[in-house]
């Protein structure tokens, strides 16, 4: 208890720093009191500790998706933390690398990977030009307004023809699997 000796007085009084010590005791029993109370609901509280939303979820793996160029264009869904992808890929390592990516996003609790790998075109069949050149003479001899002519590969076509016409002269040019048919000197009409 602190006391102070006053001026022309024979005897000890208390003083009001002894009231206000008081006081702030009170205080601080006070505010210990609802730390305390503030502390125990936070931990029981489920609220800060929720997982993430699946929305948030599914546009962290779209993006980590989209990041990569094997695997951008898969789609994805979520439903409680669990990924399911799915589309197609060149390759099972791009596949694998979907997988990988998605297991890496916050919240994702696990990954079902339906991709499928798609197998790769069959290669282009280049025909010589010789026996191209025979194969086009035939397949324009129906056309006589046409003149088509073979240059490594290519078929470039020329003259008048109607877009009907056009459309089967196509075709069976295309069917003798050359590199490309250039129409860009032919004139078609309706």
């Amino acid at each position: 208890m602190l006391v102070e000796r006053r001026q022309g007085c024979g005897h000890f009084i208390l003083v009001k720093k002894t009231i206000k010590i008081m006081q702030m005791k009170q205080k601080i029993s006070r505010l210990l009191l609802l730390f305390t109370t503030v502390a125990l609901i936070s931990s029981t509280s489920p609220g800060c500790k929720s997982k993430p939303k699946d929305a948030d979820v599914k546009s962290s793996v779209e993006t980590a998706l989209r990041a990569n160029p094997e695997t951008n264009g898969l789609m994805v869904d979520v439903k409680d933390g669990v990924v399911t992808l799915s589309g197609e890929t060149k390759d099972e390592a791009a596949k694998t690398k979907a997988s990988e990516l998605a297991t890496s996003v916050k919240g994702v609790t696990s990954v079902q990977n339906n991709v499928m790998v798609t197998a790769p075109p069959p290669p282009v069949e280049i025909t010589a030009d010789d026996p191209l050149t025979s194969a086009v003479k035939d397949a324009t001899k129906d056309f006589p307004t046409v003149t088509a002519t073979v240059k490594e590969g290519v078929i470039s076509v020329s003259g008048e023809l109607k877009s009907a016409d056009w459309k089967k002269l196509k075709m069976a040019l295309d069917g003798l699997k050359p590199k490309r048919v250039d129409a860009s000197e032919l004139k078609i009409s309706k």
